[in-house]
């Protein structure tokens, strides 16, 4: 299990005064029926998939949530996804105070996200 699993949201939509009681995740994750997170190695591919706009650069105004897995328990599960690899999908709302960090994503002159170093 990887050491922390990551979150990608807007800004706006991780401050909205629901989240208190509880993040309940974004249309796509409604749509679904789980919280998508990714790891680490996943973020890049996930960030150029579903955050990018129709011009192909990042979207603005995101954040990177850190979460650790350990502490999200047994609604955490881990599926097949795109290549088949295992992404950590969460069932149920999840409680904003189990955040580790929250960052602000920047987009690079290219128009991509950067994923901020130091991730585990």
């Amino acid at each position: 299990m990887p050491e922390m699993v990551y979150k990608v949201c807007s800004a706006a939509e991780w401050s909205e005064p629901e989240v208190a009681r509880g993040y309940t995740g974004s249309a796509d994750d409604a749509r679904d029926g789980f919280i998508h997170l990714s790891t680490a190695a996943q973020l890049a591919g996930t960030l150029a998939r579903h955050f990018s706009g129709s011009d192909g650069r990042g979207l603005p105004g995101l954040v990177l949530v850190s979460l650790d897995p350990a502490e999200l328990g047994a609604a955490l599960k881990w599926e097949p996804a795109r290549d088949g690899s295992l992404f950590p999908h969460l069932y149920g709302a999840l409680d904003p105070n189990l955040a580790r960090r929250c960052v602000p994503l920047e987009v690079d002159m290219d128009g991509r996200h950067v994923v901020p170093g130091g991730l585990g």
